[in-house]
C-alpha cells in the first residue's frame, strides 16, 4: 500500500541514521521507497530541506505529494490546520496534493516542533512492524497515513461548480435587457477563463501524476527483475497496486466529469423551467 511517513527525531545525527535505516529496509525489500528527504524545523515554522538527494523514482519536490506534505508541515499548518486546508498552489490545495488529512497533519505538527528534524518519505509497505521497530530503536516517532486520492475530486468539484455558474449566467442572459447582456458577457468571459485554466492544471497534474506513476512501476521492475521469493512477490504487488490506484484515478475523474455534465444540464432545464413560469 502506497503511504505518506514521517519519523520525527530529535536531533540531525538521529534523522540522518533514520534515513538510512530507511534506505536499507528498501534494498531488503521490506519497504519501496519512492521519494525521500531530511528536514529541519526551524524556529519561524519553516522546514530547511537537509537531504533530498537519493536514487528515487520521484526525483523532484515540487508539484508531488512529498512536496506538498512538506509545505504543509512547513507553512500554513504552524497558523492552524483550517488555514493548510484553504492554502492553494497551482489551484489546489496541498493538502489534496500530499494525499493527507487534517488529523494526520495536526498529530505530526504536535511532535514536529522546532529544532527537531524529521525523514519524510512516499513508501509503498505490507507491514509496518519492521519499518516502527528500526525507527523507534533510534527514538523516532513514526507518523504514517494511506495516500489518499481525493485530488481530483477536489478539482472535479471545482470545474463542475464554475460549469454550472457559467450555464446559469448563460441562461440569464438569454433574458436580460440590452445594456444587462454586456455586464453578464464580462462575468462569464472571466468565469470561462477561470474555468480553462483549471481545466488545463488538472490535466496538467494528471499528466504529471501518471508520469511519477509510470516512474515507480519501471524502477520497481528494475529490482523486481533481480529479486526472488518473498522479495519477488513483494515488489511485483507494489508495481500492480500503483498501477491500479492510478488507473482507477484517470477512470474517477471522467467519471466525476460525467456526472457534473449531467448535473449543469439538470440545472440549467430547471433555471429555464423556472424563467418560462416568470414569463
Amino acid at each position: 500500500m502506497e503511504k505518506m511517513l514521517v519519523v520525527v527525531f530529535d536531533n540531525e545525527s538521529k534523522a540522518y541514521e533514520g534515513s538510512r535505516m530507511l534506505n536499507q529496509l528498501d534494498s531488503e525489500g521490506s519497504i519501496s521507497i519512492h521519494a525521500e528527504s531530511v528536514v529541519e524545523k526551524n524556529a519561524d515554522g519553516s522546514l530547511a530541506i537537509k537531504k533530498t538527494n537519493g536514487d528515487f523514482p520521484v526525483r523532484t519536490i515540487g508539484g508531488t505529494a512529498i512536496g506538498s506534505l512538506i509545505g504543509l508541515l512547513g507553512g500554513v499548518v504552524g497558523f492552524g490546520i483550517g488555514a493548510a486546508a484553504g492554502a492553494l498552489i497551482g489551484g489546489v490545495s496541498d493538502i489534496h496534493a500530499a494525499g493527507v488529512d487534517e488529523d494526520f497533519l495536526s498529530d505530526v505538527s504536535v511532535k514536529l516542533t522546532t529544532g527537531k528534524y524529521a525523514v519524510v518519505a512516499d513508501i509503498s509497505e505490507e507491514w509496518v512492524y519492521p519499518l516502527d521497530t528500526r525507527m523507534e530503536g533510534l527514538g523516532g516517532i513514526v507518523f504514517r497515513t494511506a495516500k489518499k486520492n481525493f485530488e481530483a475530486d477536489q478539482r472535479i468539484k471545482e470545474i463542475g461548480a464554475l460549469k454550472a455558474e457559467i450555464s446559469e449566467l448563460k441562461v440569464e442572459q438569454a433574458k436580460a435587457q440590452a445594456d444587462r447582456k454586456n455586464k453578464l458577457q464580462a462575468k462569464i468571459d472571466i468565469l470561462s477563463a477561470r474555468l480553462k485554466n483549471k481545466q488545463e492544471k488538472a490535466k496538467q497534474r494528471l499528466d504529471q501524476r501518471m508520469s511519477e506513476a509510470d516512474a515507480k512501476i519501471t524502477a520497481l521492475e528494475k529490482r523486481s527483475a533481480k529479486a526472488t521469493g518473498d522479495k519477488k512477490a513483494a515488489l511485483e504487488a507494489r508495481k500492480t497496486e500503483i498501477r491500479e490506484d492510478y488507473q482507477d484515478a484517470a477512470r474517477h475523474l471522467k467519471n466525476l466529469e460525467a456526472a457534473n455534465l449531467e448535473k449543469v444540464a439538470k440545472n440549467l432545464e430547471n433555471k429555464a423551467a423556472k424563467l418560462k413560469k416568470e414569463d
